[in-house]
């Protein structure tokens, strides 16, 4: 079975010949790979199976500093994601940032409307996207899009989350307008991915605290779930092959039958210290495969090499060894993190998840 098989099955909740696996690495342990082992490349380094598939820069000029009242000097846009005219100040704390926000004193409908949205949809973004992904396709490697902060965390980065929440409340129309501007755009960058061949396309939002949901479940029932599934929907109607993954932090339990409802076929990161990762595959295993599971807040971090080891296992031989698990830490692995405990989850992968068919 070629790696590229292995994942796909895997993630179809069918036996895979072996656990898919993947990582993030920050900025500090990306160097500290580098000096490790002399490489550059930390995906291919490991053999990732997977692949980000990204589209053309964008040759759009835009001056958004006349969003903003007393920018500071050493504001700029956001470094992951800048063409929305966010704009962040640099955090004291390793690679973190404070947001800015571009709609925070807008007062009307009309300035919303009129705004200089990103132009992900001209043509002009795509071309050659379709060949990147047959490339890696015959490179036995999965093509992935990336399009997570779908729609909620977009419009609070534009308008701010206070303003969002107040307006999700007690402005609707502001809110509305917001969210269908960015739900249009949405809707036609994953129709796109979707025809030109990408295999997953990843979606989320973060709409949970460590505790529970930010917001009450019918809120978001009413403001997010339709317009999530219009864009999941003109996804699956443009390939009705192609994975749906949802990312959402915390403890989203409460609509995770929504998220399945809706055409969602992979859950992540399941935080072991927000929601049990066995409980859910429990419970909807059947309909849903989960990406993540082994906790960077408390395993990862903290625990020895040994016991990363065991953690890795039991979540392999519950969760993955009949399909429906790519396991992986669930979220960036930080600063804190032992490299010692990376190379046991790597190890952990090699030794228990391995299985015959």
């Amino acid at each position: 079975m070629t790696n590229r098989e292995n994942v796909l099955k895997a993630l179809r909740r069918e036996k895979p010949e072996r656990i898919p696996f993947e990582f993030v690495l920050c900025p500090s342990k990306i160097e500290e790979f580098r000096n490790r082992t002399g490489e550059t490349d930390y995906q291919e380094y490991y053999d990732f199976p997977i692949r980000y598939v990204e589209l053309n820069p964008t040759m759009k000029k835009t001056d958004f500093s006349i969003y903003y009242k007393d920018l500071p000097e050493n504001a700029e846009p956001l470094s992951w994601n800048p063409e929305w005219g966010v704009m962040s100040v640099k955090g004291t704390v390793a690679h973190f940032e404070r947001m800015l926000h571009p709609m925070e004193d807008f007062t009307t409908v009309e300035e919303i409307r009129s705004y200089p949205f990103p132009d992900f949809n001209d043509e002009y973004r795509w071309e050659g996207f379709e060949e990147k992904v047959n490339q890696l396709k015959k490179n036995d490697l999965v093509a992935v899009a990336f399009m997570q902060m779908t729609i909620f965390e977009v419009a609070w980065y534009l308008r701010g989350m206070e303003n969002l929440m107040i307006d999700m409340v007690c402005n609707p129309e502001m809110a509305e307008a917001l969210l269908d501007e960015i739900t249009k755009i949405r809707t036609g960058m994953a129709q796109k991915y979707a025809r030109y061949g990408i295999d997953i396309l990843m979606l989320g939002d973060d709409v949970s605290s460590q505790q529970d949901m930010i917001m009450d479940p019918g809120m978001w029932r009413k403001l997010l779930k339709p317009r999530l599934a219009s864009v999941i929907a003109a996804a699956k109607s443009a390939n009705p092959e192609i994975l749906v993954f949802y990312h959402g932090d915390g403890n989203l339990q409460k609509i995770i039958p929504d998220l399945i409802e809706i055409g969602v076929d992979i859950l992540n990161p399941v935080q072991p210290e927000c929601m049990d990762p066995f409980l859910i595959k429990k419970l909807y295993g059947d309909k849903l495969s989960l990406w993540g599971t082994l906790g960077t807040q408390t395993t990862l971090p903290f625990g020895t090499p040994d016991e990363v080891k065991q953690k890795c296992r039991e979540l392999i031989e519950a969760i993955g060894k009949d399909g429906g698990l790519l396991l992986a830490p669930t979220h960036t692995i930080e600063p804190e993190v032992p490299w010692e405990n990376i190379q046991a989850f790597i190890d952990a992968v090699k030794e228990y998840g391995t299985f015959s068919i």
